[in-house]
């Protein structure tokens, strides 16, 4: 499948970005731009950040993930502790991040 260049696939590893996240996706959804955002790392902990629950009622769920891998490295349990506003399908992994990748053509690391 050839990247979609009016798809933004936004990877996220910093804590210290939320501002920055919910800036760039209400924009780019009010520009009509389709959006994919990826949570990894210590960024994992941005899950249990007040913005988040409406961050995550702006994406289809295909949409957004966040590793569960890396959420558990950071001490949270990825079977019983799913975000709010998350579906378990939602706690994914790399392999979600290669798929945003290869369908998003626009890419911001944050």
């Amino acid at each position: 499948m050839a990247a979609d260049p009016n798809r933004l696939g936004i990877f996220v590893t910093n804590p210290g970005h939320m501002r920055h996240v919910m800036g760039v996706v209400s924009a780019a959804l009010k520009a009509g731009k389709k959006v994919k955002i990826f949570f990894t790392y210590k960024a994992t902990h941005l899950t249990k950040h007040p913005d988040f629950a409406r961050l995550s009622k702006m994406f289809d769920t295909k949409d957004l993930a966040i590793c569960a891998k890396s959420y558990s490295c950071e001490g949270y349990d990825a079977e019983k502790d799913i975000p709010g506003g998350l579906a378990k399908s939602q706690m994914s992994s790399q392999e979600y991040h290669a798929e945003m990748i290869r369908e998003c053509g626009k890419y911001l690391s944050l």
